[in-house]
């Protein structure tokens, strides 16, 4: 089964900042569409940015000014760098390929104090 990995969560002080990474290895095709989704505990989980393999991106309105997704289509990895972070923005974070297939990966914990 082809797992996306994920990389870059930790703890961090409110305002600060981090860089999620995500590669694809054993995926040799471009991957239409890659994302970020996130799952605070007890709530569901929510898109956070996506980007299409021509660019065009798409960030929930909670993150919009703060976070930027890039990505590397040659290596079909993602990146999230999110800056002025929240306690609020405290969740797992998941890193997402569509197109074509469904890839997720088992996501890495970011924990913002305040």
């Amino acid at each position: 089964q082809v797992r996306l990995v994920e990389s870059g969560g930790g703890l961090v002080q409110t305002a600060g900042s981090l860089r999620l990474s995500c590669a694809a290895p054993g995926i040799i095709f471009g991957i239409k569409t890659m994302g970020w989704y996130r799952q605070a505990p007890e709530k569901q989980r929510e898109l956070v940015a996506t980007i299409t393999s021509d660019g065009s991106t798409n960030y929930a309105d909670s993150v919009k000014d703060r976070f930027t997704i890039s990505r590397d289509g040659v290596k079909n990895a993602v990146y999230l760098q999110m800056n002025s972070l929240q306690p609020d923005d405290t969740a797992v974070y998941y890193c997402n390929g569509a197109g074509p297939g469904n890839y997720w990966g088992k996501g890495t914990l970011v924990t913002v104090s305040s």
